[in-house]
Formats: C-alpha cells, sequence, structure tokens
C-alpha cells in the first residue's frame, strides 16, 4: 500500500506543509459525531431521563439497550440504536462503555436492515462510536466496512452522509483505506459529492480527502470520473465547496492520470480563475496544483500560458502567503520556458 503525505496543517491527524500555516481546517466538514436533530420519537423527558440513567448506572443501562438491540421487535431495536446513539453523541466514555458492551456487532446487522429508519439509527450510532480512537479497529474487524458501504448506496440522506463521516472515521486507522476502497465506497462516495445536498457534499469530499492518500484509491477516484463533479464545484464560487474540491484535488493530481482527467475535465482554466479571484488559501491551493501538472509536460504548460496565468501568478508573487509566493515564482519561471527542459524546478517544490 502506497500512502502520501502531502504535509504541515493538520486535518484528521495528518499534517500538511503546503498550505500556509494559518491556514485551518474548516475547509473540510468536521464529521463528528451526527448533527441531525433529536428523533422525534423522543420526547425531551425521555431524554433528560435517558441521561440521568445514563449517569446513575450506565453500565446496566448499556447492557439492557444491547439487549435490546437483538429483539425481534423492530421498535425496540429502533429505540435502542437511537438511545445508544445518543448515549454516544457526546461522551467519550460512553462510547468506550457501549463497545466494551457488545453493542458494535447488533448495531451493524442494523446497518443491513431493510427498515430504512432502522438502518439509519444503527449507521448514526456506529458513526458516533467511531469518534472514539480505541473503537476503530474493533468496528472495522467486526465487519462494519461493506455494510456502510452498503448503506452509502441504499439509504436516506442522513444515512448516507453519516455512513460517509464513519468511513472517514475508520479510514484514520491507516490499514482501513485499502479495505473501504476496495469494498466500492469510492465511487458510491463521488456519487455523494456529484449529486448530494451541501452536507452531504462535505461529508463526501473529506471522505475522499482521507482515503485518496493511497494511490489506488486515487486511482479508484479518477475512474468513478470525480474530476467533473470537482472542476463543476471549484468552478461556482457560490458553491462553498471550490477550498473542499481544490483540496481533494491536491491529494489526487500526484498520479498521472489524475492530471490527465483534470485538463481533459477543463480543470486548467478553472484554477486559472482561482489563481486570479480566489481567496489567499484558494489561490494558494491552486498555485500547488498547477505546479503539480506543469512539472512533467510542455504541453501543460503551453496551456496554462494561454489560459493567461502568468499575470495573476505574478500578482500572486508579490501579494499572497509565503507558500503562495514561492510556488508562484517557481511556476512562472517554468512557464517562461515551456520548450525547454526544468532546470528550475525542484522536485521538493514541486510536492503537494
Amino acid at each position: 500500500m502506497e500512502t502520501e503525505n502531502p504535509g504541515n496543517y493538520t486535518f484528521t491527524g495528518r499534517s500538511f506543509s503546503e498550505l500556509s500555516n494559518n491556514d485551518d481546517s474548516s475547509a473540510f466538514s468536521d464529521c463528528n459525531s451526527d448533527r441531525s436533530g433529536e428523533f422525534p420519537t423522543t420526547s425531551s423527558q425521555s431524554r433528560r431521563l435517558l441521561l440521568s440513567c445514563a449517569a446513575e448506572n450506565s453500565d446496566e443501562l448499556i447492557h439492557n439497550l444491547v439487549s435490546d438491540l437483538e429483539s425481534c421487535s423492530i421498535e425496540e431495536q429502533k429505540q435502542a440504536a437511537m438511545e445508544i446513539r445518543l448515549l454516544a453523541k457526546n461522551k467519550s466514555e460512553n462510547r468506550i462503555k457501549i463497545a466494551r458492551g457488545g453493542a458494535i456487532k447488533p448495531l451493524i446487522s442494523l446497518i443491513s436492515s431493510s427498515d430504512s429508519q432502522l438502518q439509519e439509527y444503527g449507521v448514526t450510532a456506529i458513526l458516533n462510536l467511531s469518534l472514539c480512537d480505541e473503537n476503530k479497529e474493533l468496528i472495522a474487524s467486526s465487519g462494519a466496512i461493506k455494510p456502510l458501504v452498503r448503506a452509502l448506496k441504499t439509504g436516506t440522506s442522513t444515512a448516507k452522509e453519516n455512513a460517509a463521516c464513519a468511513l472517514l472515521r475508520l479510514s484514520q486507522v491507516e490499514e482501513n483505506k485499502v479495505a473501504i476502497g476496495r469494498s466500492g465506497a469510492i465511487p458510491l462516495l463521488v456519487y455523494l459529492l456529484e449529486t448530494g445536498g451541501i452536507r452531504g457534499k462535505k461529508d463526501a469530499s473529506t471522505a475522499l480527502y482521507s482515503l485518496c492518500s493511497v494511490k489506488e484509491n486515487k486511482i479508484r477516484a479518477v475512474q468513478a470520473e470525480i474530476m467533473k463533479p470537482l472542476v463543476e464545484l471549484m468552478a461556482d464560487f457560490s458553491s462553498n465547496m471550490v477550498d473542499k474540491s481544490a483540496f481533494v484535488l491536491s491529494v489526487l493530481v500526484t498520479v498521472p492520470e489524475a492530471r490527465t482527467a483534470l485538463v481533459e475535465e477543463g480543470g486548467i482554466p478553472v484554477l486559472v480563475e482561482i489563481v486570479e479571484v480566489g481567496s489567499q488559501r484558494q489561490k494558494e491551493i491552486a498555485v500547488v496544483i498547477l505546479l503539480q501538472i506543469c512539472e512533467d509536460s510542455v504541453v501543460y504548460r503551453s496551456m496554462v500560458t494561454r489560459e493567461g496565468a502568468i499575470p495573476p501568478l505574478v500578482a500572486l508573487s508579490q501579494s499572497g502567503t509565503s507558500r503562495a509566493k514561492q510556488k508562484a515564482e517557481t511556476l512562472i519561471e517554468l512557464l517562461r520556458q515551456p520548450r525547454s527542459g526544468n532546470p528550475a524546478a525542484r522536485t521538493s517544490d514541486m510536492s503537494v
């Protein structure tokens, strides 16, 4: 398995150096505990009672809830999954107790339910349990990946979004990334990126960003035609997805298949426009991507030059972040010798 570490800001436990030090992680959704409202069957009074009981005798409560997960009654299963989800939503100690209490396997079984609401409750509870690092390996080894991928395909919109978040959390264990990719998650995440609502797009982009640190998942994403939605979202400044899409693109373009697909989808004009009119962070990541695709291709350098990239690059080299200035200067020098070798560009400057 080949992984890459694009280098010095922190997001989901990874460190990245290609972006300026003042960059924050707001380019991505947090994919923390579920952000849906409380379940309609749970009154404020019953929520208070549940939390009070949990505080007083959580072990007994969890044992009873786990037993109810395996009930013959779908309504009892729903109620138990709902209450486990609630207990696991904000308290890390509850997540550990619930996992140790044997809830994970019966919750995974619920994810395969033909009842869409029960499936959604199961996915959401697994998401909340996956926020605890201690639970991630147990959830994956208990067989959660394939059911979560199926939920990405067949679930409600909330189930799909929460399944994407749960897969992101499981992908933070490095060896799970290949397993998730090989289970068919990548095309479904690309589809969610393209067709989902704003939360679905954010969750899909976050999961794809994590999963595509593995080379074979990059190839899967390209084969799933990820470039079309990425380029469209980057071109739409009102989408609130320019940064997110660009960050996903930045991890993909380290493979030649992605660079070819990006150019074929009309990505060069979009990136040049971002360098010209985007935010400081958007300009920075766009110039990093342009530098990456131009490194080994005279043809791509000529295309970038013809799009009028040099004037905005010159402006960026004078007024951008320190990293953007450096990258812009290197790219300008490269573009001014489009038919020559690459003596001035250093390999260390081409990393993403």
